[in-house]
């Protein structure tokens, strides 16, 4: 296997697993005028995918023992695109919360795919996670980013500009059409695999559940906040794109840092106190351009972590996808209640300062299972 090729395919596989999220937080107020959707509805926008993206993460299993983890992909990929793709045609609410749902489906089954991809071609280079987690991060930070000029480009279009991200998924699956045509076996979970079933795995998918609840928060509701404070649309895009530019190089990074027990543990309770003091400040009514950064900084990394230590304490491509599975299926549901919750206590309250001590919550009790799940890392 050809290590630059291979570094390539990984990159664009990851690339889209965000942009059907992240592109309509800096267009969910005009999508919500245009649809007249409530801030309950449009919180389905992000809170349908994830909560699928974890639903379906197990269907990764089935898939790749019967097809193999390739054409696997390609079957995530034609999801993906074809969710994206039909937001062309999005004339309603119904519609559009349809192909997020879609998306959400797409995007679980290529998550722990990926992962297994990697180790199968690769199995003693958990390093090439830092490429699956950056590209992941700038997949995010290039849909947030050009949302705006997109929407105003293709005269105020919120469906093109939302269905341009199809491109991505389209390039990847050209990428991949030279492992199509080799002749791979299947996957065979084996039956007396105790990776998902083990008390540490419980605590890491509890961390990670209350990690996409603030990460998925954040993502759909921080553009819609600061427009509320007096940014406008595009200064409002701008800072969703610096939150997630931050992650970029922190992204590709920390996988890089990963070592012993001890040194997982503080990157995990380091980058949960980072969210927290950005929260802090958040509340305090610092300045935007301030307190994203210390959010970015702490999301960047909390990420790729927990997304390397399924790679780092599996031994096969199996169980890595097993793990993945596992983690990222109760995970991602559990986490979709997140902008739900949002949405649902800024409704209800009439102001967004109780949805944010709600976050704040989460965080606080993120941090808590890290003493528990630390020691799934290896000292590799």
């Amino acid at each position: 296997m050809n290590k630059r090729y291979f570094i390539i395919l990984v990159f664009a596989l990851s690339l889209n697993l965000r942009p059907a999220i992240t592109a309509v937080g800096p267009l969910l107020t005009v999508i919500k005028e245009d649809l007249q959707m409530g801030n309950i509805s449009a919180s389905l926008l992000t809170t349908l995918p994830v909560f699928f993206m974890g639903a379906t993460s197990l269907l990764a299993l089935f898939l790749s023992r019967k097809f193999g983890v390739e054409w696997a992909l390609a079957i995530s990929l034609i999801a993906i695109f074809i969710a994206l793709i039909s937001r062309l045609f999005v004339t309603n609410a119904f519609t559009l919360i349809l192909t997020a749902l879609l998306a959400g489906i797409g995007i679980g089954i290529a998550g722990p795919l990926t992962i297994g991809l990697i180790k199968k071609y690769f199995p003693n280079e958990p390093s090439l996670m830092s490429f699956y987690s950056s590209a992941m991060v700038a997949g995010a930070a290039i849909a947030s980013t050009f949302a705006q000029p997109l929407y105003q480009k293709f005269n105020n279009s919120w469906q093109i500009a939302l269905s341009f991200w199809s491109l991505f998924a389209l390039g990847a699956a050209i990428l991949l059409l030279p492992l199509l045509k080799k002749e791979t076996a299947p996957i065979n979970v084996m039956s007396n695999n105790k990776t998902g079933t083990a008390s540490k795995n419980w605590w890491l998918m509890i961390f990670f559940s209350l990690m996409a609840a603030i990460f998925y928060s954040l993502t759909a509701w921080l553009a819609p906040y600061v427009q509320t404070i007096g940014f406008s649309k595009v200064q409002s895009g701008l800072l969703l794109s610096l939150f997630t530019l931050i992650q970029l190089p922190v992204s590709f990074i920390i996988p890089r840092l990963v070592g012993t027990n001890q040194k997982t543990k503080n990157l995990l309770i380091g980058c949960g106190l980072s969210e927290l003091i950005g929260l802090i400040l958040l509340l305090l009514h610092v300045s935007p351009w301030i307190f994203v950064i210390f959010l970015a900084l702490g999301a960047g990394g909390l990420f790729p972590l927990a997304l390397t230590l399924p790679l780092l304490t599996a031994k096969t491509s199996e169980e890595a996808i097993s793990l993945s599975a596992f983690m990222q299926s109760g995970g991602f549901m559990a986490g979709s209640l997140g902008p739900l919750l949002f949405g649902v206590f800024t409704q209800t309250s009439h102001s967004f300062n109780l949805a944010w001590l709600l976050v704040l919550l989460f965080v606080l009790l993120m941090i808590g299972p890290v003493r528990f799940i630390f020691s799934v890392q290896t000292s590799k």
